[in-house]
């Protein structure tokens, strides 16, 4: 056993019933988790107001609340991957979600409801925090990289589907029905899991307590060439779910369109979206990425500058301005997650809980201050994007320009200090 609590022996990776396609069907399947819980009741969200009688930011609690908490609970369930397994993980937190989604379906007020989508991001914190952690458990160097943007890209359909299923939901049933499909596609996914046999090998595997398991979160968090460039990469999140959480409104209350077609704006903005990684791969891998990273936040401030001058005037100048982020901010993914995961040799579920826990909080603070009543609800929007776009545009350069390595980035031979590895 080693000093850090990890012991060595060797394993090999085998799907014996998913199969290597299966596999990747399988997280991309679980990537889809956050975009379902959220895309599906999205057109709903005006009518559940009305329905409980509730104000936009109480009723907006239902989704900053949801993604609170799964941002703790991926926190939680990364280290606890590292030393008990993928597979555990993914057993409890789909049991959870399944529950809890249930729960929402059965909702008698907002507070109820609310209470229950704290439940299920924990829930499904247990279900997409081990998603990353396979692909690196599973997959290396260039290949890890292209399934890590086929996966992306197929995780895109759920939030390009999700929220024209949903508006076809609000003609036949109400907004509980959007919950007890996504009750359906939980049971799905636990039945998945069953199937699927643990990728996490044994010499990489944590032997040690639970605490000290979680603690190894701070080892992660202190390897400043992880740390820095994931807050930076996590800022564009933050406008981005702003625009999750107002979007039905933009679109229903600001443009006065309906709620179907709504649906097909947001899944027009979606469907760009999965192009990114694909673009990225075929046309966009081999430019040096210091150039690509810088290119990419300076094309997110153009975004928010056109959402803010022209994106107000009506709906199809706000989707193509928006557009311009959604692309980016896919496109980035790829390069961006592979790059982090570089950073640790070992302590890959600790490390992918911290990429997915930045995004979140980061993103549930865009939510929050997306949901302020501004004089102009889109103009608002414009100005977070503007600004948080800018920020990282700025973060990135001073990072580039500092002593800080990153392996594959800066300094590509340099080794990792031994405090930062198992």
């Amino acid at each position: 056993m080693s000093e850090k609590g990890y012991e060595n022996t060797n394993q090999t990776n085998n799907q014996k019933y998913l199969g290597k396609k299966g596999l990747i069907a399988f997280i991309a399947l679980m990537n889809m988790f956050i975009p379902l819980s959220t895309d599906l009741y999205l057109p709903a969200l005006p009518k559940m107001s009305s329905y409980f009688g509730s104000s936009i930011s109480v009723t907006n609690l239902t989704l900053t609340a949801f993604f609170f908490f799964y941002a703790l609970g991926i926190l939680i369930w990364g280290p606890i991957s590292n030393k008990y397994g993928r597979k555990p993980v993914l057993i409890v937190g789909s049991i959870i979600y399944i529950i809890s989604s249930s729960f929402c379906a059965l909702s008698s007020n907002v507070y109820f409801l609310i209470f229950s989508r704290i439940a299920q991001g924990i829930g499904a914190g247990g279900i997409t925090s081990v998603s990353i952690a396979i692909i690196k458990d599973y997959f290396s160097g260039k290949e890890r990289e292209s399934i890590l943007a086929i996966v992306q890209s197929l995780s895109g359909i759920a939030p390009m589907v999700a929220p024209i299923i949903g508006a076809w939901i609000l003609k036949i049933s109400t907004w509980r029905g959007s919950f007890w499909i996504l009750t359906i596609i939980s049971i799905l996914n636990l039945l998945l899991t069953f199937l699927y046999e643990e990728t996490l090998k044994d010499n990489e595997r944590y032997r040690g307590t639970l605490a000290k398991s979680i603690k190894r979160l701070l080892v992660v968090g202190k390897n400043k060439g992880f740390l820095i460039p994931a807050i930076i990469f996590s800022l564009s999140a933050l406008p981005f779910m702003g625009y999750i959480a107002i979007s039905s409104y933009i679109y229903v209350d600001y443009f006065g369109l309906s709620e179907q077609v709504y649906s097909y704006f947001f899944a027009a903005n979606a469907l760009i979206s999965i192009a990114g990684p694909i673009i990225y791969v075929k046309y966009l891998s081999t430019i040096d990425k210091k150039i690509f990273a810088s290119g990419c936040f300076g094309l997110s401030v153009l975004s928010g500058i056109l959402i803010i001058t022209v994106g107000k005037l009506s709906p199809v100048f706000f989707l193509l301005s928006f557009m311009i982020i959604s692309l980016i901010g896919t496109a980035i993914r790829p390069f961006s997650t592979n790059i982090l995961l570089e950073q640790q040799n070992g302590d890959t579920g600790s490390a992918s809980s911290l990429i997915n826990t930045l995004f979140t909080v980061l993103g549930s603070v865009g939510m929050l201050l997306a949901s302020i009543p501004y004089k102009n609800i889109v103009v608002g929007l414009g100005g977070l994007v503007t600004l948080f776009s800018a920020t990282a545009l700025i973060g990135w350069y001073g990072f580039i320009k500092s002593n800080v390595p990153c392996i594959g980035l800066k300094q590509p031979n340099y080794e990792l200090n031994k405090d930062t590895v198992n």
